[in-house]
């Protein structure tokens, strides 16, 4: 999303200067390079190693390099090279300087020299922040052009309860690329993806599980995210990771979990695609203690679990885009078109275990798209993430219709 912007962060003396370290992380894992700059109040609370490593550049906190050599750093050239500055946290000291020309280190020295739009997040105790002088100075900034991110609510460091706390590095990192993306399909609304399987407890060591990767929902939620979407990724037991300031995580272990997650937040969600192969049944009851092996056989009583799709498909609003995923070994079309009026899905996304390079653990899928009206789109073989465009692209489509 931030592939080639320069960004230059600036970081002052405010105990929230650790939360920058999480920043610089998400905005080069966003595809920024970054160039940092502590002021002398933030050496006292973070080191440059932490910054330089974070974002491979070196981070300037004076004029000279080298005072011996006499070499220096030049503040314009780093401040005409930059794309966005960031100044977060900003402290009232600094925002005071920056309302008032004060010149003083070489953060400063560069917020006068650019030319590009200037962010800055503001951090500081709940009556620091009310005070009117920082509050003038906040107006006045405003009134060049630079844009404000405000403050959130909570517990700050003085032990007060009230507004100060930096705005959180996701929330940060997704102003940025609102700022450089701001067109984006899906900015401002939320989506819900479940992915992976789902385990269902025999006894604290055993199971009933499937063989899902969750590798399509993720790059699901990943190409959700990329086009402006706020994503709650609800998934099972999975080995994959991801890293992106538009997704939420949350991890569960069995149905029952997934379902109650996905209740708990589905009337918010403007989108929501049903990716997860949730477990159909499980024991009945749960050994509290490992089972032995005694008998040559073993026989278990299964019970359903909740449908979740059906479950949500009920309470399904007009305005909301609701996908499953059926994945079939026969009969795939008539299946996959019963689930789709069952369930009140928009459409469905059809894959065949009997397609070779399909289905649970590869890095590829080949899918039709099933609409109400049995109309159908077939898709060759492609990689996920791919495929996840072409989903996606549907999701755009059916939003903006």
């Amino acid at each position: 999303m931030l592939q080639g912007k320069k960004i230059v962060l600036g970081v002052t003396g405010s105990i929230a200067a650790y939360k920058s370290a999480f920043l610089v992380r998400l905005l080069v894992q966003s595809g920024a390079d970054v160039r940092v700059m502590l002021t002398p109040g933030a050496l006292e609370f973070i080191t440059p190693l932490t910054f330089s490593t974070l974002s491979k550049n070196p981070v300037h906190s004076d004029f000279t390099e080298n005072r011996d050599a006499g070499t220096w750093t030049n503040h314009v050239e780093l401040a005409l090279w930059a794309d966005l500055m960031i100044i977060a946290p900003a402290s009232a000291g600094t925002l005071s300087k920056m309302a008032n020309g004060l010149c003083d280190n070489f953060l400063m020295a560069v917020y006068m020299s650019a030319k590009c739009q200037v962010m800055f997040a503001p951090a500081m105790d709940h009556d620091m922040f009310l005070h009117p002088g920082t509050q003038g100075n906040i107006e006045k900034l405003a009134s060049y052009g630079h844009i404000i991110l405000q403050p959130a609510q909570g517990e700050l460091a003085s032990g007060l309860v009230g507004q100060g706390r930096l705005m959180e590095p996701e929330l940060i990192c997704n102003a940025v690329i609102d700022f450089f993306h701001p067109n984006l399909p899906l900015k401002g609304l939320k989506a819900l993806v479940t992915a992976g399987p789902t385990y269902e407890r025999i006894d604290p060591v055993r199971f009933i599980g499937n063989f899902s990767s969750g590798k399509m929902g993720f790059a699901i939620a990943k190409v959700l995210a990329d086009n402006g979407a706020h994503v709650t990724l609800v998934c099972g037991p999975v080995k994959e990771n991801i890293q992106h300031a538009a997704i939420e995580r949350i991890d569960v272990m069995t149905a029952e979990e997934m379902f109650q997650t996905c209740d708990r937040i589905f009337d918010q969600m403007n989108i929501a695609v049903m990716a997860a192969a949730v477990a159909d049944y499980r024991p009945s009851t749960v050994a509290d203690q490992k089972v032995k092996k005694k008998e040559p056989g073993w026989s278990l009583t299964l019970e359903q679990t909740i449908d979740i799709a059906a479950s949500l498909g009920k309470r399904k609003q007009q305005d909301q885009v609701f996908v499953g995923f059926a994945l079939e070994t026969e009969q795939e079309f008539e299946h996959a078109e019963a689930k789709l009026q069952k369930k009140n899905f928009d459409f469905v996304v059809l894959n065949s275990l009997r397609d070779k390079g399909a289905g649970f653990g590869t890095d590829t899928n080949k899918i039709t798209l099933i609409w109400p009206g049995n109309k159908k789109m077939e898709f060759g073989l492609k990689a996920k993430s791919k495929v996840a465009e072409d989903i996606v692209t549907e999701i755009i489509r059916l939003i903006e219709k």
